[in-house]
Formats: C-alpha cells, structure tokens, sequence
C-alpha cells in the first residue's frame, strides 16, 4: 500500500514525437555505405529479500543489453537502404533486425520501404533503442505492441515544409501506413521461415504538430491470424489502439502513451526487446500506460522519473485475485539519470520501485539497472 500511495503522488507531477523513420539512423546525403550500430553493456541488481532459511535471494549479472551492427546509404537514384544486424547472446544473436529499401522520390511527403522494420504504431516502439530514455521500454509497450519488427510494405511521410490551417510547424502532419505478416521477423508461427497468415496485419499512425512544443499521436493495428488451438474454428484475431503525447519545451520533456489490446482466440504474452513469447489460448482485453519527465541540466545530467502501469487482464477484478494469480496490475516508478558524455557515448542509470495491484502480500522484485552505450 505504501509503494501505491507514492505511485499515486508521483502521478500528479505528469501529463498523458514525430518519429516516422523506419531505421534507428537515416543515411547521410552522400553515395556509399555508412557503417552504424551500437552497444550497450548493462547491469542489473534485483532485489528479491530472503527465503523461509533467511538466505539472501538477490541476483545480480553483467550482460550485453544490446550489440548491434549495420549499414546504410542512398543508391542514385532516391533510393536507399538500411540493414541491422544484432549480436547480442541475451537476444538470442546473432540475426537480422532490419533490411529495407525505400523509395524517396517524393520526400517528405512520401516514402515506400520494403522489407524487415519496426512496426510503424505508438511513440515508444518508433523511439531507436540508443535513444530510449530509460533503459527499457514500458512493460505495456513490451506487451501490447508485437510484433516489435515484422516484413511487409509501408508508406510513410509528413506535410514536411508546408504550412497549413494557418500554422508554421514543420511536419504539421505526419503519417505511416503498412501492410505486415503480422507474425514477425519472417518467422512463422513453427519458428520456421516463412510466413502462413495470408489475411496481413494493417497497421497506421497519425501525428499532429501544431505548434513547436507539442506533438500528439494516435496508431492503430488489426489483423487476424490462422488460430493456434487445432479445435478453433475461427481465426484469431487481434486489435491495438495508442494514444500519446510528447511536449518539449527548451531542456523539459515530457512524454505519455496510453496502448489498449483486444485479442479474441489466443494472445501471446512476454516478447518486446527481449524474452521469449508465449502463446495462450483465449480472449482477453489489455491495457496500459506511461508518462515521464526528464530535464537536460547544464551539466550533461539528465534526470528522469517515470510511471508507468500495465493491466495484464481487465476482465479480471482485485476480489477475484488469489495468491497464485498472475493478472494483478502492475505499477512501476523509474528514478534515474542520464549522463551523456558526448553525443556518442553515454551512462544511464535507473532505479525500478515496483509495485503490485494484487490486493495480497507485495512482492519483492525491486531493480537497479546500468547501462553504458557506445553508438556510430
């Protein structure tokens, strides 16, 4: 209840980018390939208290959060590509991440990519990883927004220069439009290559910046699957609705997104960046949120603080909870950092006060994380 109530304060601090590139970096305006990646060695101490012996059950490990390694660069004429590769053992590497083509002829107002990328839906999944602004992404975003990275075609653009209604915003409005497998990264659902869903995922994202300080977004997904269960006799089907919000003023940022998921048939659990996914039979409705603060200070230090909530059930009330249920709401307070000690290399600090909605004994799964990124 303790760790609920400073939730709750926390939240009175906050309110609810155009981000449409598909790729982590865009090529430069020269001919030839322009090596890029990044690494981010991390380390994490959790704290879990004592066992029924009083023996200490804290775990702790030095890992590679992400190693990742590609190119980029324009082809005469108006095209481009991209291609990432990760190497990470903690991600399961090494594989491919991304491998596209786009068509740029009509930039801003309209770009074609083809191939492997980010799915085009909410703020924080369109946010490059070396760019994140805590360690991790939201437990809703790890959770409701899969598959992170599928194959597919995808339109995408802004109003770029052009002022419309009146206003003198750059990119006033911003788009993404793709047609996606829908089941990831070229793999069908037996883990093979290849893709048996021939129904496509749609997925779209619609930007507004209508004045320098303030973007709000909104993103859709719908899409329907062969089912999993050998007894359904329908397709599985899925939906996805976000809704976010980014203000910047001078060294202040805030940002909100707020993601809710219907799955009907089956839904998969786990996925995001890292972890393995799993696959359960059923229908259920989903959601969750996350805002944050940051300032730049004079000094290269970031501070950030963040809440963040995930509802893993929402048929399912607080009463109907026992002590082995895994559909408690989940709550999240990050205090941290940032230190940057050029525009390459930086130092992220974060500290994860976790608390549960499970109306029974807290648990305790507290977290410091670590990490330090090198990117080119």
């Amino acid at each position: 209840m303790k760790k609920l109530t400073l939730l709750l304060l926390a939240s009175l601090f906050f309110l609810p980018s155009l981000s449409w590139s598909q790729g982590c970096v865009e090529p430069t305006s020269e001919e030839g390939i322009q090596l890029i990646g990044f690494i981010q060695a991390e380390g994490s101490y959790q704290f879990l208290g004592k066992d029924a012996q009083n023996k200490l059950l804290d775990e702790s490990s030095f890992y590679f959060n992400r190693a990742r390694l590609g190119v980029t660069g324009n082809i005469p004429y108006d095209f481009s590509y991209y291609f990432m590769s990760e190497f990470s053992p903690r991600l399961g590497g090494p594989y491919i991440l991304d491998a596209f083509v786009s068509y740029n002829r009509f930039a801003p107002y309209l770009k074609v990519a083809v191939g492997q990328f980010k799915s085009p839906f909410g703020l924080e999944l369109l946010t490059p990883c070396h760019k994140l602004n805590t360690i991790n992404r939201a437990l809703a975003v790890n959770q409701l927004v899969d598959p992170f990275r599928d194959q597919g075609i995808m339109l995408s653009g802004s109003t770029g220069e052009l002022k419309l209604f009146g206003l003198q915003t750059k990119n006033l409005i911003g788009y993404n439009l793709a047609v996606m497998n829908g089941t990831g990264r070229g793999l069908s659902e037996d883990g093979k290559f290849g893709d048996n869903n021939n129904k496509k995922d749609i997925i779209g994202r619609l930007t507004i910046h209508p004045v320098e300080f303030l973007t709000v977004g909104a993103s859709y997904r719908f899409g329907k699957q062969p089912a999993k269960s050998a007894t359904a006799t329908t397709d599985d089907e899925k939906k996805r609705l976000g809704i976010d919000v980014e203000l910047k003023y001078k060294n202040l940022l805030l940002q909100g997104e707020f993601v809710d998921g219907t799955d009907k048939g089956s839904y998969t659990v786990g996925g995001g960046c890292s972890g393995d996914v799993e696959v359960r039979e059923g229908s259920i409705k989903r959601n969750g949120y996350f805002v944050q603060a940051l300032y730049m200070t004079p000094w290269k230090i970031q501070p950030v603080v963040r809440l963040e909530s995930y509802d893993p059930n929402l048929d399912v009330s607080e009463s109907q909870l026992t002590g082995t249920s895994t559909d408690y709401i989940q709550n999240t307070i990050i205090y941290g950092f940032n230190y940057f000690f050029n525009d390459k290399v930086r130092f992220q600090f974060n500290y994860l006060y976790n608390a549960e909605e499970n109306g029974l004994v807290e648990k305790k799964n507290d977290m410091v994380l670590a990490q330090f990124q090198v990117s080119f």
